[in-house]
This record gives structure tokens, C-alpha cells and sequence, in this order.
């Protein structure tokens, strides 16, 4: 790079891709600044698994020892049919999952995660209150004006505020929110609401709808679940809406008695409806990027929102490391094109939601196997 001024990046939102971002090119020796809607940060969100590609970005960062102390490393992952309990595919992990791809698979609290990455970033490097307005070019650079009056002119703009992101907008247009269908039903509580012992992590699979719990911490105190079934005529996509038990457990009846133990025993649920949007052949323009959920959002059934996301971070800060603003560009058509194939994959795979059913549904080389930080990508 010149010995230029340091260049101005700006990442919008200061979710899980958007804190993994700025932490890794911190790392890489350049300077970034988040702009949050949010007035603070809180202990939003529920459980959160991260399977071993997602470990490896972690690791590079300082931060896998960190997570891993808070997290827990089940042993299996029980896929069960929804009604006879029968076993489906039983996916060996702990060990066996670590050998192979040389990371674990964890699962957390999306706290821990967030609050891990947050801890790489000063805090004069984060905004907080910043409502994106407007997104305008300026020529080599890019201005982003805020609600509040404020305006801020930086030579890249990373996109990271999700499936509503204004970023992606200034991209690409009006585009329909595509709502598919169905809603997740979610909820975090103490296992010994339970009474009893289950599974540690299981996917009960059903007729178009599933239940996925798993266990949280490493003292298998806390367990989260989410639920998915259809409710065509539910559009809130947000993570803090009410959901009723009743309604809930009703669309379960004739589960397992394992299964619905987990529902029967939430104190509350949340709800939200599942959106989607379709592949974009360019995330890109000049100046202008996009990363996680506002690049390609997607259902929650192969546990790779998170991932996905982190993964595109250190591919995008690897290639900026290696230029100067001149070559930005140029960088981020490298990054797009290295990225979108991929995502795309990971979209399609989990829209189909069989990931994980039997074993003929599950190849986990292709995608656990992926190491963002090793690798050539020029």
C-alpha cells in the first residue's frame, strides 16, 4: 500500500458480519468505523450455532478460546422423525467433527459471540445512534448521511445492515421482500424447566414444519429452540415479536412427547416471519459492497447465516489489505466473484431444508471445510 492518508472505511451495522469486518481488517493494520442504529448494544438475539468453518474465522482473530469457554461442543446431532422418535441420521461431532475439519462445532448464546467481537474494536470505532439516510457518490468516495443531520464521506462503503439494508437499496433498487410461507417460533430458557434429560442437540423433523433444540453452555444450563412451520399470513420480520404458546403448540400436536416438552416448557416465544431475497449476480459498485444478510440472506436451516457472514468479512479484509482506495474497485469484484458462488450454494441448499435429514442429504466437506483466512483469492 501508499503512504498515503489512511483510507476511510465505513461499515453499516454492527451485527455478527459487520463486527467481523471491521475486527479483521483491524487486525490487517486498516482503519474502519461502524455506524449502529441502535442506540447501545444489548443481549439480543437467542442461540447461535457456529460450525467449524465459522470456528476457523474466530481463531485467527484471537477470540476462539475466548467463545469456546462459554459455548458447548455437543458430542451428536440427533436428526429424529417428528412423530416415532426413530432416528434419522445420527451426525457424528465433538471429536470426530474437530479431527476432520480441525475446528469444532459450537453452539452459544448470540451474545457470546457478539460481545467476543466486540471486544476487538475501541470504542471510539463504533457509532452508536447513526440511522442510515441516504447513500450518495462523490466522486472517488462515497458520502453516507445519517438521520440525526450528520454526514460522513468515506472512500469504501461495507453494506452490513441486513435483509432490509439501505445499502443494498442505493444497489440495487426497490426490490419485493419475499416472504416464504413461514415462521420461526424461538425461545432461550433454563434446561431444568424441563424436568428431565434430552437430547443435547436434535432436529425433529415433521411434515413441513421442524423443531431444532440444542443445549447453550458448557454447564447445559441453557437451551434454545427454534421451530419452523408455516403461517402464510404472518409478515413481521423482526426478532423481538411475541409469539403465543397456544397457536405454537398447536401446530406441534402429534410430535413426540420429546419434542414437545421443549415447547410445552417455554416461559415465552418470539416470533418472526422468514423472508428471503433472490441471489444477486453483483453485490458490488465501485466504492460500494455488501456483506452477510444484506449481500444474501437465507433460511435458518443450515446454521450458516452467522458463518456465511464472518466468511465473507475476512475474504473482503483480506482483499483490502492488499490495496490501496485506488484499487478498491478492482478488490471488490475479486471479492464478489470469489464469494457469490458460494453463497449462492449455501442459499439454495437451505432453502430446500433437508440438510441433515438422512445421510445422503448431508455432505459437510464442502462446507465445513472452508478456511476464509487460508487460500488464494487474487
Amino acid at each position: 500500500m501508499s503512504d498515503r492518508r489512511p483510507p476511510r472505511i465505513a461499515v453499516v451495522g454492527a451485527g455478527i458480519g459487520g463486527l467481523t469486518v471491521t475486527a479483521a481488517l483491524r487486525k490487517l493494520g486498516l482503519p474502519a468505523t461502524i455506524y449502529e442504529q441502535a442506540p447501545a448494544f444489548g443481549r439480543v438475539g437467542a442461540g447461535i450455532q457456529l460450525t467449524p468453518n465459522a470456528v476457523k474465522v474466530l481463531r485467527v482473530l484471537g477470540l476462539e478460546q475466548q467463545v469456546r469457554a462459554a459455548a458447548f461442543a455437543p458430542e451428536v446431532g440427533y436428526n429424529r422423525d417428528a412423530r416415532t422418535g426413530d432416528v434419522t441420521f445420527l451426525h457424528p461431532m465433538g471429536k470426530v467433527t474437530e479431527d476432520r475439519y480441525d475446528a469444532p462445532d459450537l453452539s452459544m448464546h448470540r451474545a457470546v459471540l457478539h460481545g467476543a467481537l466486540e471486544s476487538q474494536i475501541p470504542h471510539e470505532q463504533i457509532a452508536f445512534g447513526k440511522v442510515l439516510a441516504g447513500v450518495d457518490r462523490e466522486g472517488d468516495a462515497v458520502r453516507l448521511s445519517f438521520e440525526d443531520g450528520d454526514s460522513v464521506v468515506a472512500d469504501l462503503v461495507i453494506g452490513a445492515d441486513g435483509i432490509h439494508s439501505i445499502v443494498r437499496h442505493t444497489l440495487v433498487g426497490e426490490e419485493a421482500l419475499s416472504f416464504t410461507g413461514r415462521v420461526a417460533y424461538r425461545s432461550v430458557y433454563r434446561s431444568e424447566r424441563l424436568g428431565r434429560k434430552i437430547d443435547d442437540r436434535v432436529k425433529w423433523w415433521g411434515e413441513e414444519r421442524h423443531i431444532v433444540t440444542y443445549k447453550i453452555d458448557p454447564r447445559r444450563e441453557e437451551l434454545y429452540f427454534i421451530a419452523s412451520t408455516p403461517e402464510p399470513d404472518f409478515e413481521v420480520e423482526s426478532w423481538s415479536a411475541l409469539g403465543d404458546r397456544d397457536t405454537l403448540l398447536a401446530a406441534y400436536e402429534g410430535f413426540h412427547p420429546d419434542a414437545r416438552i421443549v415447547l410445552e416448557s417455554a416461559p415465552d416465544v418470539r416470533k418472526w416471519a422468514l423472508a428471503v431475497r433472490k441471489p444477486l449476480q453483483s453485490w458490488s459498485d465501485e466504492r460500494i459492497t455488501l456483506l452477510g444478510d444484506a449481500a444474501h440472506p437465507m433460511v435458518p436451516y443450515m446454521a450458516q447465516g452467522a458463518g456465511s457472514a464472518m466468511e465473507d468479512a475476512i475474504i473482503l479484509a483480506r482483499l483490502l489489505s492488499k490495496t490501496d482506495p485506488d484499487g478498491y474497485p478492482a478488490a471488490l469484484k475479486v471479492y464478489e466473484a470469489h464469494r457469490i458462488p458460494r453463497t449462492t450454494r449455501i442459499q439454495r441448499a437451505a432453502s430446500q431444508n433437508k440438510w441433515m435429514h438422512t445421510a445422503s442429504d448431508t455432505d459437510t466437506d464442502w462446507l465445513y471445510g472452508y478456511d476464509a483466512w487460508n487460500g488464494i483469492i487474487d
